[in-house]
C-alpha cells in the first residue's frame, strides 16, 4: 500500500503520458469529485450503536439522522463476549467480540433506523443489546478505472490516481495503489461493468485485495451535460451504499487548481 506520497508520484508520471489536448476533462472530473468526497467521508463516519430488536431479514438500531445515520451505510453487527484481562497485572483490557453479520440502513425514523441484516455463516441471530459499529480505522477502498459512456475519446487514465488521493487526504480511507487495480481490469480477466451488476464477483475480488469497498467513477452524458457519478459498492455484501452524481464544473473552475506539471485544461 502507497502512501499519498507515492501517489503524487505516480500521478505526475500520467500525466507525461497524457495529451493536453485531452488533460481538461480529467482536472474537471477531479474537481467535480472534490466537490461531492465529504459526502462519501460523512457515510463513513466511525458510529457505535446497539440493536434494539430483529423482525426477518431486518435489524433495527438505536441511531438515527440526528446521530449521523444515513441511508445505505453499513454497520458491523456484534455479540460482546468475556471480559478479557492483562495476563501479569490482571487489569481488565476489554471483551471479546463475536461478528455476527452486516446490517445496511434502509430507512430512518426519528429515533431510531431500520437496516437490511446479513448474518455471516454459522452464527446466532442478532438480539436487543447486540452492537453495532461502522469502526474508527481507516476503511480500505479500491478505486475502478473510469467507465466513460458519453463516447468522447477523452484521456481519463489519471483519474483514478486523482480520486485516490482525495480519498486518502481525507484521513478515513486508506486505497490500494491505484497501478495494481488497473493492471487488474487492463488484463481482461476484470471488467469495471462486473462491479456494478454482480455482486458475487465484488466480493470475491475484494477478498483478494482485503478491500471493505470499491469506488466506481461513471462518466454519463443527459441532454448535452455531462456527469459524474460515482458509487461506493460494499465488498461485503456486493451492494451500492452511496451514490453521488454532479455535473461537470467548467474547465474555468479547474485553472486554479492546477498542480505546476499539469498541462493546461483544454478539451
Amino acid at each position: 500500500m502507497r502512501r499519498p506520497a507515492a501517489l503524487a508520484v505516480l500521478l505526475a508520471a500520467v500525466l507525461v503520458v497524457a495529451g493536453p489536448a485531452r488533460a481538461g476533462l480529467a482536472d474537471r472530473v477531479a474537481a467535480t469529485f472534490a466537490l461531492m468526497a465529504g459526502d462519501f467521508v460523512k457515510a463513513f463516519q466511525p458510529i457505535e450503536a446497539i440493536v434494539v430488536s430483529a423482525e426477518g431479514t431486518e435489524v433495527f438500531l438505536d441511531v438515527h439522522e440526528a446521530t449521523g445515520a444515513q441511508v445505505g451505510q453499513e454497520y458491523t453487527v456484534f455479540r460482546k463476549g468475556d471480559m478479557f484481562h492483562h495476563p501479569l497485572t490482571g487489569r481488565a483490557l476489554g471483551f471479546y467480540e463475536e461478528i455476527l453479520g452486516h446490517a445496511q440502513v434502509v430507512r430512518l425514523y426519528p429515533n431510531f433506523s431500520a437496516a437490511k441484516y446479513q448474518p455471516l455463516p454459522d452464527t446466532p441471530r442478532p438480539r436487543a443489546t447486540d452492537g453495532a459499529r461502522i469502526t474508527r480505522a481507516r476503511v480500505r477502498v479500491a478505486v475502478t478505472p473510469v467507465l466513460d459512456f458519453t463516447g468522447s475519446g477523452a484521456d481519463v487514465r489519471r483519474v483514478p490516481f486523482m480520486l485516490a488521493a482525495a480519498l486518502e487526504g481525507s484521513k478515513r480511507f486508506q486505497v490500494v495503489d491505484p497501478l495494481a487495480v488497473n493492471d487488474m481490469f487492463a488484463s481482461g480477466g476484470l471488467r469495471v461493468e462486473e462491479m456494478l451488476a454482480r455482486p458475487e464477483r465484488v466480493m470475491r475480488t475484494a477478498r483478494h485485495l482485503e478491500l471493505a469497498g470499491w469506488v466506481v467513477p461513471l462518466l454519463l452524458e443527459r441532454r448535452g451535460v455531462t456527469y459524474l457519478d460515482v458509487t461506493y459498492i460494499s465488498a461485503i455484501t456486493g451492494a451500492p451504499l452511496v451514490s453521488r452524481r454532479l455535473p461537470l464544473v467548467t474547465a474555468s473552475a479547474t485553472e486554479e487548481q492546477r498542480f505546476p506539471w499539469e498541462p493546461r485544461p483544454e478539451d
